[in-house]
């Protein structure tokens, strides 16, 4: 038979043992793993290529309990009971996947070094655990999580770290009939800062000599991680060990954004304090007291370490909302500015599924670490990533080799023409905080476009990137639908609170365009 480009004479052996077994009643099956047709063959060239060995996989996982029995039944059976070899081929060739790529590697390096283990001990865990999980089985979790509203999990982390008396709370705001109450940690003057985003104002300074957080990993926080990176790989979330900013200390006033940052690294974050969100929502959704956070009760277990910014490795990053001017409309009504939200897509490493504005983005540097410190870098960088179609920025994709990624010549043309004259781009942040989900530092920002003409030469041209399920529009003029856009339970807490400062500052700045309820804050 001919195959297709680039099968082997391997891979098509796979696909016949296959479908013969769906020809004898296994109907389910073809996801026989390439483990079993190794045995059939009885030599390793008769793998098939990564790409069938996925599909097959996949399929077999999502195959019912009998079916999966009955696999079972006839692989002992094809390969003389010896189930156990098998089970260590399956094991071995998920080690060669993890050795071979380096952002892997980089986590499993870290992790053998933090808990103290010989080299490679964390490779063969995570190998060990990625052939026992059953995918199904997660995002049936996956949808637990998503059951447990932002309100919840706002209350639950009030009833964790109690309160303080000393000007420090948790964001909570009162918009028309809604009454939101957040995770977001902050006092009154990291509130209402309408601070332009450029050089002068926006002042974060970047610490070479700041030392690495000396984290241990005892054996509980060890097989933590270790899960959390067999989970991520089999579901296919997305990550690159690019490295992070982490907040060192904070000078936050009016106008002003100021404070030092260090460096660490994205799978440092993601095996340590983003375990933090997961932990919390599945004793919520299990019913388990929220006191019962082992995970918690480590890396953030009171408001002191909340604030001890830089004794901790305090990681976070920067989310907006953007209003673009639209002139009046016999169909849609009188003049308004657009708002957009999005539903965060699956496969991001946090607020999966939860409603947030956009663009939102971790603060991390491209090529210039001390120049991109500043928060409005990270989110005119994000604009274009996530807003304006930038692939080439996004460091999920692939390596980044540009010296100027945000070089004028760079630019796609919608953000060229926000640039091109100074005031057609106004970016301000609205505030400050930590949210105590997992202790990540948050600047929400409001981005304004109050020229028309960009909304009619470039609105079509806005599509949102891989991060987001959907992207949403709302009318600033409709104070209906954004009272009950406020009030959605979906919302991460960090994107309610940008919403709500970005609302308050647009009633301030917007005129005639803005239509919406008062918004009054305290600090709970």
């Amino acid at each position: 038979m001919t195959l297709p480009n680039g099968w082997t004479g391997a891979d098509a052996c796979a696909l016949q043992d296959a479908l013969r077994l769906s020809q004898e009643g296994f109907a389910d099956l073809l996801g026989v793993h390439w483990r079993t047709v190794g045995n059939w063959h009885k030599k390793p060239s008769s793998r098939p290529k990564p790409e069938l060995q996925q599909a097959l996989d996949t399929t077999l996982d999502r195959a019912s309990d009998e079916v999966k029995a009955r696999f079972a039944e006839a692989r002992a059976g094809i390969s003389g009971g010896a189930t156990a070899p098998v089970m260590n081929s399956a094991a071995a060739d998920a080690e060669q996947r993890l050795a071979a790529d380096p952002n892997i590697v980089a986590a499993l390096d870290w992790l053998d070094g933090r808990a103290a283990r010989e080299p490679g001990a964390a490779r063969r865990a995570v190998a060990s655990r990625l052939v026992q999980i059953d995918v199904n089985a997660l995002r049936d979790r996956g949808s637990r999580r998503g059951r447990v509203d932002q309100g919840t999990v706002a209350q639950a982390l009030a009833s964790y770290y109690g309160h303080r008396s000393d000007g420090y709370g948790r964001y909570a705001a009162h918009f028309g009939g809604v009454e939101a109450d957040t995770s977001i940690f902050t006092r009154a003057d990291w509130l209402d800062l309408a601070c332009p985003m450029v050089a002068a104002h926006d002042r974060l300074t970047l610490e070479r000599a700041a030392g690495d957080v000396q984290l241990t990993l005892d054996e509980e926080a060890f097989d933590q991680a270790v899960q959390r990176l067999a989970e991520s790989l089999s579901l296919g979330v997305r990550f690159m060990n690019m490295p992070l900013y982490r907040l060192l200390s904070v000078d936050i006033g009016p106008q002003s954004i100021g404070g030092s940052v260090g460096l660490t690294s994205f799978v440092e974050y993601i095996v340590t304090m983003d375990l933090l969100e997961g932990e919390l929502v599945d004793a919520l959704s299990n019913g388990t007291k929220s006191g019962a956070l082992p995970l918690r009760d480590r890396y953030l277990p009171d408001l002191d370490s909340v604030l001890d910014v830089g004794g901790r490795l305090t990681a976070g990053g920067t989310l907006a909302l953007c209003a673009f001017a639209r002139p009046a409309d016999p169909f849609r009504g009188p003049a308004d500015y657009v708002l957009l939200v999005q539903e965060r897509s699956g496969h991001v490493i946090n607020a999966a599924r939860r409603l947030a504005v956009i663009p939102k983005g971790f603060h991390q540097p491209l090529t210039d670490f001390r120049a991109d410190a500043q928060v409005g870098a990270t989110m005119r960088r994000e604009m274009e990533e996530e807003l304006f179609g930038r692939h080439d920025i996004d460091n999920t994709v692939g390596d980044q080799r540009s010296a100027d990624p945000m070089h004028p010549s760079r630019l796609s043309e919608p953000m060229r023409w926000l640039l091109g004259e100074p005031g057609r781009l106004r970016m301000e942040s609205t505030g400050f905080g930590l949210n105590l989900v997992s202790g990540n530092f948050e600047f929400p920002l409001l981005i304004v476009v109050d020229d028309e003409e960009f909304w009619q030469r470039y609105g079509g041209q806005i599509e949102a990137n891989w991060e987001t399920a959907n992207l949403r529009q709302y009318s600033s003029a409709d104070a209906e639908l954004v009272e009950e856009l406020a009030a959605d339970e979906a919302w991460s807490n960090e994107g309610l609170f940008a919403l709500l400062q970005g609302l308050r500052r647009l009633k301030e700045i917007g005129g005639s365009r803005v239509n919406v309820p008062t918004i009054e804050w305290e600090i709970r």
